[in-house]
């Protein structure tokens, strides 16, 4: 039945583009958190960085009415609290009324194209701070790569510093992803050393005028009560690698879903795209590691 509503999607969007705002004013909104203090956000901001591939399928995520329907599942199941996506993905969404008591973050900086000269420039792209306090929406993400050899970290800084402050004047989340990034030759990777992602921390905790209002999204690594004895700001995990073993994922998250600070997680390919196709029995799953079905 997708495929009806996104022909009404493309007729919206050109006949009554106020549509989109107007679905925006309606919406029911709810508390950041769930009863038991947790988070379960399914993740879909990928796209805007040209970064389509799922595991050995590079385009995986190009199919637009596939990737809605993947989220409309996922939106479906009572263990999920919300999505991370940029203005496109969010406006398909409310418009298909699938936002409705749900936790709605705007992916802001999206800037670094995967694969391009400028990759580590994570400018501010997408959702800006006036917008999503307009849209009525939850709070903002923002991607802040660390790399110190590179000169594009410090304007990078800079502007989520800003946009941290500007969010919390709105008393608005900002959901930071810090990551320590190096480039070895054209490939950007992410040292996801427990040192390191502990020097991350340290750094994006204190951007901005205060961090009354900050969330940090992190990777699950090695030495993961080491990364989260480092501050005090509730701590979001990353729902894993599609390129790793869901068994092992599984079991990797239950352990951090369970040191006190960790409040919850943000998954994102690896649930819209699991291996069996099934994207409700891995939302399940995973659901079931923060401890919920």
């Amino acid at each position: 039945m997708l495929d009806r509503r996104t022909a009404r999607l493309r007729d919206i969007r050109v006949h009554e583009p106020q549509a989109i705002a107007e679905a925006a004013r309606r919406r029911r909104r709810r508390p950041i958190v769930g009863a038991d203090g947790k988070i379960f956000i399914v993740a879909a901001d990928h796209p805007a960085r040209g970064s389509l591939g799922v595991g050995p399928e590079p385009m995986a995520m190009a199919d637009r009415e596939d990737l809605l329907e993947r989220l409309c599942i996922a939106l479906g199941r009572p263990c999920v609290d919300g999505v991370l996506a940029t203005p496109d993905i969010v406006e398909d969404l409310l418009l298909l009324g699938v936002l409705e008591d749900k936790v709605v973050i705007g992916s802001m900086n999206r800037g670094g194209l995967v694969g391009s000269a400028f990759e580590l420039d994570d400018r501010f792209t997408a959702y800006d701070v006036e917008t999503i306090a307009a849209m009525g929406l939850d709070g903002g993400k923002m991607l802040c790569r660390i790399a110190p050899e590179d000169p594009a970290t410090a304007p990078v800084l800079e502007a989520c510093g800003r946009a941290i402050t500007a969010l919390a004047a709105h008393r608005m989340m900002a959901m930071v992803e810090p990551f320590w990034a190096r480039r070895s030759g054209d490939r950007i990777w992410n040292d996801l050393s427990s040192e390191k992602v502990i020097h991350s921390v340290a750094i994006t905790a204190a951007l901005g005028a205060t961090s009354a209002y900050t969330w940090l999204k992190l990777p699950v690594v090695a030495d993961m009560a080491r990364v989260v004895a480092a501050t005090t700001l509730p701590v979001v995990v990353l729902g894993g690698d599609p390129s790793t073993r869901e068994g092992d994922t599984l079991e990797a998250l239950a352990k951090a879903l369970a040191l006190d600070g960790v409040r919850g997680l943000a998954a994102g390919r690896a649930l819209l795209y699991p291996e069996d196709d099934d994207v409700a029995a891995a939302i399940d799953r995973m659901g079931a590691a923060l401890g919920r079905g």
